[in-house]
């Protein structure tokens, strides 16, 4: 969908408010708002490849690898509205180690998505192990759904934590524990 197209719609979808499009805060909306569509769902626009860029180096290092804290910003699927949190990454090397910011670009990457949080986690835990090759690999995910907090149910402290533990992290107890320990901080 072109951006023109995407405005149009927003100026179909703005008109049934009943607000007059033509008011000066209004005016500009529709333009704005498909140009913030598009940005907050750039994630359909790359690839893996074009994230990563060649960022993998050989390592001998076979310890766990940690980045905590990555934030994000996600729109679910469901009701096209926010979601706001953190994701902690982990993987085990295995002669390869990915260059440090890459792991935030995957976490944007598919948090540019429309999408669940299940979905976004399970997603970051297999284009980690798929770049990667590690022996192992876990993600948490912990965020806040403004489509339970502005809607619905309208719990404002409510929050969400999934998980997706592949390998080692699955496998091993040890591995699994030494991950949530470090992520706890």
């Amino acid at each position: 969908m072109s951006l023109t197209d995407l405005e149009a719609s927003y100026r179909e979808i703005l008109a049934t408010t009943g607000e007059p499009l033509e008011r000066d805060g209004l005016r500009d909306t529709p333009l704005r708002a498909a140009k913030a569509f598009e940005f907050l769902t750039r994630g359909y626009r790359q690839t893996l490849d074009e994230v990563v860029n060649g960022a993998l180096f050989d390592s001998d290092m076979d310890e766990m690898v940690v980045v905590r804290d990555v934030e994000l910003y996600s729109l679910c699927e469901h009701h096209v509205l926010p979601f706001i949190g953190k994701a902690h990454v982990a993987y085990l090397p295995q002669g390869k180690v990915l260059g440090l910011s890459k792991i935030a670009r995957i976490v944007d990457m598919f948090a540019r998505r429309l999408q669940i949080q299940e979905g976004l986690t399970r997603q970051i835990a297999e284009a980690v192990q798929e770049v990667t090759g590690a022996t192992g690999v876990g993600v948490v995910v912990e965020a806040r759904h403004l489509c339970m907090m502005m809607r619905g149910v309208e719990k404002q402290n409510s929050s969400m934590t999934t998980s997706v533990m592949l390998g080692q992290f699955r496998s091993n107890p040890d591995t699994r524990a030494e991950f949530l320990r470090l992520i706890r901080g």
